[in-house]
Formats: structure tokens, C-alpha cells, sequence
């Protein structure tokens, strides 16, 4: 154990600096940027089904698979904060990705091109975003690498023991999210790492194909338990609402394919940097120009969900092809070591040239969004997703203290400008204990509408003090009776007016005046 120490303690050493580099960009200000629509709603769901067992799979009701939300609902007991609580959940999901990226590059390629590897999940943009977000895309993406992982090595030691724990990683993808799927249909580009010498050849394939059977049905067991709850159904209806079918792209099959290319050609050299995009080209040039099967197996691993998303799907973001990427971290070390090896300058010299190259631009990403979110130079769609829009919410967790200091008065109402995602959801999730566990005079009830104040507001502000919660794009001034008391402005976007978030306090229609409050 000393000896294996020793031989390899400066691999040892770089791995612990990433790993805690790794957390040093994750874990800072988590809780800094603001929710997005979709962080709101799983947490939402997660604090649900944790109330009430008979709602565990309450996520099918919107089509969604819900192992996310399983495995969030235990950390609501050690995090206070439901939205540190998730995106803790994504930051560890990340590092699994990270071991599974480092793993991968050591079987693949060697020790070092693992590292190097795990040292690209720590600083790519794509990687420190959406790690630090409380979304089902990172935990995907450690199921897929390593679901790869497991399946090439099936193919070289053929074990039932790895066959049964990649069925296992399988069904976790799927049951993450339905992409996941893409990892099951994968499967088989490994029989090109297959050993194809004559001996015992058929013998030795016969039972490389039975033990595909027994991951993919393992995978799909997993799958078929959410039989177990209601509107299963949904999973297949609900992908109408966001893919094509292949019949509703005969006469133009690249009409979605071409568009979405122009999305790649915008977010890679942002979310992925040019330096790390280079390196990910010269190790698919390396791939071909050495004939390397493993590699070709994860460069196609990668290439097939995001050919497939480009396709076929109708809604395109960032986050939809984070799963796919993190094979090709494992290409871009190896073009990495490459040309390290072939820079005159000794190893430790052109090894810190190189790591120089590589972090000037994501160190500059991740300060930002560490610091100040609204400065993160993202893409312009996503930016507006996810810092400007209605999607993004801000100032939920200060109204949501005040509101439970005023209910330790007397109960209260808020009404909120929708009734799923950003509002109600991004508010509820910090007023779950007020809004059914509280006592009943001291109660938060919540009324979800429109960018209207309804009757029910008006009636309710008769009985208790009653607010009102919307973005200022969809409700820009106050009406009769309603007083403005705080607002929380959103990231300025370029040539377009600055959004916020307003809270009002709704006043009975025949009061004639009123005290404002502090």
C-alpha cells in the first residue's frame, strides 16, 4: 500500500486539488443566482411527495420521471433552504460525473488522461452552470458516463456481476429522465471493442448478447415500477408536447436539425471554451488517424442522443445535451496529452502551459457566477431563461420572511401571477410548513391566477391582509387599492426593459385610504 502511495502520489496529490477545486466552484454562493422555473417545480414536487407517500410518483403527472425528487427528499432534513437542498443534490450528481469521467479516460487511455478528463468537468462552463442548478440534467449525466463506463467493461471481462450493475445504472438514467433511454439503445456500439479472435468466439459472443439481455432487462424493470403509480401514460404523451416524430419531418428532415446546429455553433464556444473545443476536435482526429475502437465507442456514445435531440426535438436548450458531453472531455485530454508530449519543454513546464490555456477563460465564467450571475456571459437565449424572463425568479426567499412574520400576526393571502413553475412553485417552496402545517390563524394561503388581481383576492383582503406576487412585464403598476412594497429587479438584458419582481398588498375595494407600510 506504501509503495502504491508512492508511485503515484503526484496523481494522488493533482486529483485531491480537483477535487477541491471542484467544490470551490460549486458550493460558494449557491443559493446566489435565482430560480429557474424548473428548479421551483421539482422542489415543489420533491417537498410534496415527501408529505404525502401516495404522491411519490407525483412527477408523472407532467410526463417527468421523478428519481430526482426520490433522492432530494432526504436532504430536505439536513439543508433548512429547499433550493440549497436541490442544488446540493446537482452538485454531487456532478461529481459523480466527475469520477465516472475519470474512471473513463483511465480505462480508455491512461491515469493521466483521466485526470485530465475529471480536470475539465471541474472548469468547463457547461459543467460549473448546471452543476450548480437544482435540475435533473447533472444527475443524467453521471448515469450516462457511467453506464459507459460499465458497458465497456462488460464487453472486455463479460461478468454477470457487471452486467447486473449496469442494468441497474440504466434504469437509474431512465428513471432520472427518459433520455436516459439513449443509453440502453447505445449499447451494443461496444461489441466493436469485442474480442473477435477466433477462439471460443461464438461461445464468447453468445454470452456477451445474454448479458445484454440481462442489463437491458434489469433497465427496464426499473423502468416498468413506475407502472406502479398513475399517469404513466403520460411519459409518451407528454413527449409529443416536446419532440417531432419521424412522420412529422418527411418532406424536411433537417428543418429542426439545421436550426439547432446554429444553437451548437453559439453555446460551444461559450459553454465548452475555445481551448477545450479544440482539444475535443483533435481527439476525434486522433480517434480515426490511430483507428482507436474504445475511443470511437465513446466519441459515438456521445454523438448519438445529441444527433438524435438535434433532429427531433422541438424545444433546444443547453441543458437537454449536457449528458451527451461529458465522453468528450474524455477526447479532449487525450488530444491534451498529445500535444503535451510533442511541446520541447519539459513534461512539468508544457503540462502548466497547457492547464494555463485551458483555465484563463472558464476561471473568468465561474467568478462571475459566483459573484454577480446577472454579469455571466451566457449565450443570449439562455441568459434570457435563466437570469431575465419570467422564468427566472428573484427576491422569492425575502418575501416569503415577510409574509411569515406578517402571518405570526394573523393568518394571510397571496396570490401569485401563475399557477405552475416560477410562481406559485419558486414562492411555495420556502412557505411549505406555513401553508399546511401552520396553526390556523397564523396560516400563508396560496392563490394561484393570472396577471390579475381576481375577486377571490379582493374578497380575501376583506378578512386578512392579503398580497400579491408577479413579474412587473405582466403586471406593470399597481391597480386601484393595492400599494407596491418591494421590488426585485432582475438582470438588465440588452435592448429590452429591465423585468422585476413586485410584491403588493391588496386593500378591500371600498376602502378609501389607507396607512403604507414600512
Amino acid at each position: 500500500m506504501v509503495k502504491l502511495l508512492k508511485r503515484y502520489q503526484w496523481e494522488i496529490l493533482f486529483f485531491l486539488l480537483i477535487t477541491a477545486l471542484y467544490f470551490s466552484l460549486r458550493l460558494p454562493n449557491l443559493t446566489l443566482q435565482p430560480i429557474f422555473a424548473d428548479e421551483a417545480i421539482y422542489i415543489r414536487w420533491a417537498q410534496v411527495m415527501r408529505a404525502e407517500p401516495t404522491l411519490r410518483f407525483l412527477p408523472l403527472s407532467d410526463g417527468k420521471t421523478p428519481l430526482f425528487m426520490w433522492a432530494m427528499m432526504p436532504l430536505f432534513k439536513i439543508f433548512a433552504d429547499p433550493l440549497l437542498a436541490g442544488r446540493i443534490l446537482s452538485v454531487l450528481s456532478g461529481y459523480l460525473t466527475l469520477l465516472g469521467v475519470g474512471f473513463l479516460g483511465w480505462r480508455v487511455f491512461n491515469l493521466r488522461v483521466g485526470l485530465l478528463g475529471a480536470f475539465l468537468v471541474v472548469i468547463t462552463p457547461l459543467m460549473v452552470f448546471f452543476d450548480r442548478m437544482a435540475l435533473v440534467d447533472s444527475l443524467l449525466a453521471a448515469f450516462s458516463v457511467w453506464s459507459l463506463n460499465l458497458a465497456l467493461l462488460l464487453a472486455q471481462k463479460l461478468r454477470l456481476d457487471l452486467a447486473m450493475i449496469l442494468g441497474f445504472s440504466l434504469g437509474g438514467g431512465i428513471l432520472t429522465k427518459t433520455p436516459g433511454m439513449f443509453s440502453l439503445l447505445a449499447l451494443p456500439l461496444t461489441a466493436l471493442i469485442f474480442d473477435w479472435s477466433p477462439k471460443l468466439r461464438q461461445t464468447r459472443l453468445l454470452k456477451m448478447v445474454g448479458l445484454w439481455a440481462v442489463a437491458v432487462t434489469i433497465g427496464l424493470v426499473i423502468y416498468n415500477a413506475l407502472r406502479l403509480g398513475p399517469n404513466f401514460n403520460n411519459l409518451s404523451s407528454r413527449n409529443q408536447d416536446y419532440m417531432f416524430s419521424p412522420l412529422d419531418l418527411v418532406g424536411r428532415p433537417l428543418d429542426p436539425f439545421l436550426p439547432h446546429l446554429g444553437d451548437i455553433n453559439n453555446w460551444f464556444p461559450i459553454f465548452l471554451t475555445w481551448p477545450v473545443l479544440l482539444f475535443i476536435f483533435l481527439g476525434i482526429a486522433l480517434t480515426f488517424i490511430f483507428k482507436n475502437l474504445p475511443a470511437l465507442v465513446v466519441l459515438v456514445w456521445s454523438l448519438i442522443p445529441l444527433a438524435a435531440e438535434m433532429a427531433l426535438l422541438k424545444t433546444f436548450t443547453a441543458r437537454y445535451i449536457l449528458f451527451t458531453i461529458p465522453p468528450l472531455f474524455v477526447l479532449a485530454a487525450w488530444g491534451v496529452e498529445y500535444l503535451r508530449s510533442r511541446i520541447p519543454l519539459k513534461p512539468f513546464l508544457s503540462f502548466s502551459l497547457l492547464l494555463v490555456v485551458l483555465l484563463l477563460s472558464p476561471l473568468y465564467f465561474s467568478f462571475q457566477l459566483l459573484t454577480n450571475p446577472a454579469a455571466v456571459p451566457l449565450p443570449q437565449g439562455e441568459r434570457r431563461g435563466y437570469l431575465e424572463d419570467w422564468t427566472a425568479g428573484y427576491g422569492f426567499s425575502e418575501i416569503a420572511q415577510f409574509l411569515i412574520q406578517e402571518a405570526g400576526k394573523e393568518g394571510v393571502v397571496v396570490g401569485t401571477e401563475g399557477y405552475f413553475g416560477t410562481l406559485p412553485d419558486g414562492l411555495q417552496i420556502y412557505l411549505d410548513k406555513y401553508s399546511h402545517e401552520a396553526s390556523e390563524g397564523k396560516k400563508i394561503s396560496i392563490v394561484g391566477g393570472r396577471a390579475e388581481v381576481s375577486d377571490e383576492l379582493r374578497q380575501a383582503a376583506k378578512e386578512h391582509p392579503t398580497y400579491f406576487v408577479a413579474n412587473k412585464s405582466r403586471f406593470p403598476q399597481a391597480l386601484e387599492n393595492m400599494e407596491l412594497l418591494r421590488e426585485y429587479p432582475k438582470a438588465k438584458g440588452e435592448n429590452r426593459p429591465q423585468d422585476a419582481i413586485l410584491l403588493f398588498k391588496i386593500f378591500p375595494l371600498e376602502s378609501s385610504s389607507f396607512t403604507p407600510l414600512p
